[in-house]
């Protein structure tokens, strides 16, 4: 059905992704800090990723030490590999969202923002569980209704507490009511889900809360301001555009602020985790989001942009996790380092 359709940005997985690693990773977190974790397998403790933090005034988001990159670059330099270790560091040394899992969310998102507090970081958390998620498509999936949802999200909530974190909320669940993808009878629920979302998290005293509002390259202001609105995006402290997507941060940024002069001026940030190339050109247009070739790395994490409407440029897609099993990739959101390198390599 949405093989036809171009431009989308195909979050794809993410729900499969780090949440490989899921709440014990997260919970294990604060310990990795402190500069120990197990080796995954029952054996002998080994040092964790050597990971730093970015200097504070410039990106303030939590680097997680035990991510997938951290922990690639500790195999390659295990092997001797310093080449690729030195490549994948580019990854690693970057904070990225972390994507919250369905199963005991709280305790999974106050590992995260607890870790980050001892880092004296903010957590950055994706929240994709929205039900009915990607019509069926890679990520299909989330909460089984709206009850389900209300609850999942209100233990992300309680997980927060008054930590501080920035929730990107639900890439592509209102651009799927735009562009036709959820089915009608679902289009009034989505939306009171997340209007309650946005009410229920910035009940949280350090919690920003970004709707996601796709990107450049699908759909337009005109088409989104209305429904953006109907969401509530009033009470949000802005939108996300370019989540999973490789629309170029000019392309972006113009393309953002035409979109917030229609909502009252709301600031915005943008996924700058594969923009460096732009989109990809080449192959069937309707796959042009899944897993594309010769792509790089974008614009560093950072809340110095430049631009007073633009809060963050901020890695929320996690370079090196696949878009689905397309192109010779593995399952969405799965780990893989051969994309991961080609995406490192090609940055300058």
């Amino acid at each position: 059905m949405y093989g036809s359709y171009t431009g989308r940005s195909r979050t794809r997985g993410r729900a499969a992704g780090l949440r490989t690693t899921g709440t014990a990773a997260a919970l294990g977190a604060a310990l990795l800090l402190a500069g120990c974790s197990g080796d995954g397998d029952g054996g002998e403790k080994k040092s964790a990723p050597t990971v730093e933090q970015q200097p504070k005034d410039k990106d303030p988001y939590w680097v997680n030490p035990d991510g997938n990159a951290a922990r690639q670059v500790a195999a390659y330099s295990e092997d001797g590999d310093e080449k690729n270790a030195e490549l994948i560091r580019k990854i690693a040394q970057q904070p990225v969202g972390e994507w919250i899992g369905p199963d005991n969310p709280e305790n999974e998102v106050k590992g995260v923002t607890e870790a980050a507090a001892a880092a004296d970081r903010d957590a950055l958390l994706v929240l994709y569980n929205i039900p009915h998620r990607d019509c069926g498509q890679f990520s299909k999936g989330g909460a089984s209704d709206g009850n389900a949802y209300r609850a999942w999200l209100d233990s992300v909530a309680k997980g927060i507490g008054d930590r501080s974190a920035t929730v990107i909320l639900e890439p592509d669940a209102l651009l799927h009511l735009v562009d036709g993808c959820t089915p009608q009878e679902f289009h009034e629920e989505r939306y009171d889900l997340l209007k309650g979302a946005i009410q229920r998290l910035k009940q949280q005293p350090a919690t920003k809360v970004y709707l996601d509002a796709g990107n450049a390259g699908w759909q337009s202001p005109d088409a989104l301001f209305q429904p953006l609105q109907r969401a509530g995006i009033a009470e949000a402290d802005g939108f996300s555009l370019n989540v999973s997507n490789f629309q170029t941060t000019a392309v972006s940024t113009e393309f953002g602020k035409k979109l917030s002069e229609k909502i009252g001026n709301k600031p915005f940030v943008i996924d700058t985790s594969r923009n460096g190339n732009g989109p990809y050109t080449g192959g069937d247009p309707a796959e042009s989001w899944c897993n594309p070739p010769g792509r790089a790395l974008g614009e560093a994490p950072t809340t110095q942009t430049g631009d007073e409407r633009v809060d963050a440029y901020l890695w929320i897609k996690r370079p090196g996790e696949s878009d689905g099993d397309c192109k010779g990739g593995p399952k969405a959101g799965a780990w893989w380092p051969e994309y991961a390198l080609g995406l490192a390599g090609a940055t300058k």
